[in-house]
């Protein structure tokens, strides 16, 4: 609030926040120091996560960062992944270090990536052999363009689509624009000081210590040379194979379609500030991107900075907002309440039940098309029938909503996580210190409005400062008796006080609904 919205952007825009892939080397290294047979895995990219989201200063880097892992996809549930966690940091490493750069940039490196690699099995990507009856692999061709870069049907800039004589939309690719990017995408494998046949297939005795995170290589012997047709764009066939050629005139081909700007600037509007944009929304935000030449940083800027996302009487409209996803809920309670982790390692782990956790874990959605789809409108509920996109609602049932409240619940008692990195601590590793609001348990409306303003921002609405002071209320405090010899009682009175107050905002429709 001192420095003003733009000034704090700019400055969360110089953080470049700490290194997921470090934080799990580390871990790495403490486990393999210990017993040579042992590594570090999924759980512990998670950790370095919530370290990341929880402590750092660079928290901007880092929700961007996490809204684009739910649009450029990779998932630990990929088989090819589910072991690689050095390759999921680094992901996540590569994300956040292009978050504020060009999109060009970041489309580049979502592509090399081995992780994305892998998933979308454009690594090891081999030229078509007519001969064979052999032709690539199109799994990353098709979704660069349907989830990544210009999605199924041309836009206006404002994200309405483009309708053709008939009144039908206008698809922005055919089978034949997959199949001529699916041969630019051939011949790519990992990172290494050559490019011999075994370190494309990834041979013994030609694995780089770092190829799980580093940007993939062209290997020319396994690139098509024929001539590659896409979006308009003609390849010419290639006496030599020229691997990284063909890279650059697909990504600088898709990077400048028109439809980029309100396909990617509608969803960041979504992950970051309501889930139903107006077009006009869409439309100021596709022209930041457009006229930067694709800078993310003037489109995060003119996403947050829009009249719609800081005008009070849009957030008014009940049509305004996003439904908070789960793991946004705990990182801003963890933030809110001043968490800290008794390991240092921030042992949440993996949260996937939607009956006893939160439906949803970092960097394990179900499918490339992440664990809600942007275009989603929930059946039989009052947006759905005013045909409002509401994303989050695809993770939200009655599995769900219990799930979480318990396992919030469950948090607010007795912390969050493992019970150590060897599972036999006292407590769970995530705790959370309540030793001020307990001193206020015997001032109701104190207490409610410390709870409702560290986790809302403000004190809370009448209604819900009205029930909360009601629930508080029914906790009855003893009196102390002469010897103390029922301080045990008080103190378990002052507490569930407290942790009613806390738990009932993590539930309101208003913590839950961010405006």
């Amino acid at each position: 609030m001192a420095l003003g919205y733009a000034a704090w952007i700019d400055d969360q825009f110089a953080r470049p926040g700490g290194s997921l892939r470090a934080t799990w080397d580390a871990a790495n290294a403490a486990l393999q120091a210990a017993d040579a047979t042992k590594s570090a895995g999924q759980r512990e990219v998670l950790d370095a996560f919530y370290r990341e989201a929880v402590t750092g200063d660079a928290q901007l880097r880092m929700r961007v960062g996490f809204a684009l892992s739910e649009i450029f996809v990779v998932s630990f549930q990929n088989d090819s992944l589910s072991n690689n966690g050095r390759a999921l940091a680094g992901y996540m490493d590569m994300l956040r270090g292009n978050a504020f750069g060009s999109y060009r940039q970041l489309l580049e490196g979502v592509a090399l990536h081995p992780a994305m690699g892998l998933y979308l099995s454009h690594m090891r990507n081999q030229k078509e052999n007519t001969a064979a009856g052999r032709v690539p692999d199109e799994n990353f061709a098709r979704e660069v363009m349907q989830l990544f870069s210009i999605g199924l049907y041309q836009l206006n800039a404002d994200g309405s689509r483009k309708l053709d004589a008939s009144g039908a939309p206008i698809a922005t690719y055919s089978h034949d624009d997959i199949a001529g990017l699916a041969k630019v995408f051939t011949g790519f494998s990992y990172a290494g000081p050559d490019t011999h046949n075994n370190r494309f297939w990834g041979a013994t005795g030609y694995q780089d210590a770092d190829r799980m995170w580093k940007p993939m290589q062209g290997y020319p012997q396994f690139h098509s040379t024929s001539e590659k047709r896409f979006l308009g764009t003609v390849v010419p066939a290639q006496g030599t194979a020229q691997p990284m050629v063909s890279l650059k005139a697909a990504l600088d081909t898709l990077a400048a379609h028109p439809n980029v700007g309100p396909f990617i600037g509608r969803q960041l509007i979504q992950r970051l500030v309501t889930s139903h944009p107006s077009p006009a929304y869409v439309a100021r935000v596709s022209a930041a991107f457009s006229g930067s030449g694709g800078d993310l940083k003037a489109t995060v800027k003119a996403v947050l900075l829009d009249a719609e996302a800081r005008s009070p009487s849009a957030a008014r409209d009940p049509a305004f907002g996003k439904l908070r996803e789960p793991v946004l809920r705990l990182t801003a309670t963890l933030r809110a309440l001043g968490a800290t982790s008794d390991s240092g390692s921030w042992l949440i782990s993996n949260t996937d039940d939607p009956a006893t956790a939160l439906a949803q874990t970092p960097l394990r959605s179900p499918s490339v098309f992440n664990f809600f789809r942007p275009g989603y409108v929930a059946p039989g509920t009052l947006s759905g029938a005013a045909g409002l996109t509401a994303p989050e609602l695809q993770l939200t049932h009655e599995s769900s909503v219990a799930g979480y409240a318990n396992y919030m619940r469950s948090g607010l008692q007795s912390g969050w996580g493992m019970n150590g990195l060897d599972g036999k601590a006292t407590r769970r590793d995530v705790q959370l210190d309540f030793s001020a609001d307990d001193a206020l348990a015997d001032q109701p409306e104190a207490l409610v409005d410390r709870a409702a303003t560290r986790l809302l921002g403000a004190v809370a609405p009448a209604a819900l400062r009205g029930e909360l002071l009601t629930a508080v209320q029914s906790v009855a405090i003893p009196v102390a008796r002469a010897d103390g010899s029922n301080a045990a009682q008080i103190a378990s009175a002052r507490r569930n006080r407290v942790l009613i107050a806390y738990f009932l905002v993590l539930v309101s429709p208003e913590f839950l609904v961010q405006k």
